[in-house]
């Protein structure tokens, strides 16, 4: 009888400090997990979603800049065409977005985001202000935008400045050309340094746009119109 008196009273703390550990343990595995999710290094957190899938980008990292221009009147068409600021982009772009992100970091910049992906209407609306191709993709044919495998960036220092780049964003003459040789030394340097990390991690620049960078192979992908919820 006391040896089984002795059972009944041990086993309930034994299971106790167990269950604790276990969940101590849990608790930790999980942040451990969690960090690795933000810094992109878990390839594990990609498990069960599809790489074609859109997902928004601050869900994968809390590592970057943003300054949404088409959500604001800050951008050549003068006019705000997104209803509010958010980055959606497919899977398989975010990883290697966020590669190329972590290879900036160990250098001392961050990636700066002015567009990722852009609903089919939207590009309809951009064409209706702007309907020249030589500034916007005609919506008929859509752009890689639409697919959720384009792009435009731009880089900052420690302090949040943009580097130089000679020319401002959605600039659409020859000095925002990757191949204009009347840029500054330190302009080349500049877009050489942005060019060769995206080249890198899967990424193929855009001439005549120093920004504007497409995943390989994004063509293949359908163009899309879904819309993202705005608070």
């Amino acid at each position: 009888m006391k040896f089984k008196f002795f059972f009944i009273i041990v086993l309930p703390v034994f299971l106790l400090f167990s269950c604790s550990s276990t969940v101590s343990s849990f608790d930790k595995s999980k942040k451990i997990l969690s960090n690795n999710y933000l810094s992109g290094n878990s390839i594990a957190i990609y498990d069960g979603i599809n790489d074609s899938s859109f997902v928004k980008l601050t869900d994968f990292s809390s590592d970057f800049i943003f300054d949404m221009k088409y959500a604001t009147e800050d951008n050549f068409l003068k006019s705000k065409v997104y209803d509010c600021e958010e980055c959606y982009l497919r899977l398989k772009t975010i990883k290697n977005l966020i590669q190329a992100n972590e290879e900036f970091k160990a250098l001392g910049y961050q990636i700066k985001i002015f567009d990722c992906y852009r609903p089919l209407d939207v590009q309809k609306k951009m064409w209706e202000i702007m309907p020249n191709a030589d500034y916007v993709a005609n919506p008929a044919r859509g752009s890689i935008h639409n697919r959720g495998g384009a792009i435009d960036i731009t880089l900052v220092d420690a302090k949040g400045k943009e580097l130089e780049m000679g020319t401002d964003f959605d600039f659409f003459g020859l000095e925002a050309s990757h191949n204009y040789a009347n840029s500054s030394k330190k302009v080349k340097q500049n877009r050489l340094l942005l060019k060769s990390i995206m080249l890198k991690h899967n990424f193929k620049s855009f001439d005549s746009e120093w920004w504007h960078y497409n995943l390989n192979d994004s063509t293949k992908d359908k163009i899309a119109n879904f819309k993202w919820e705005c608070p």
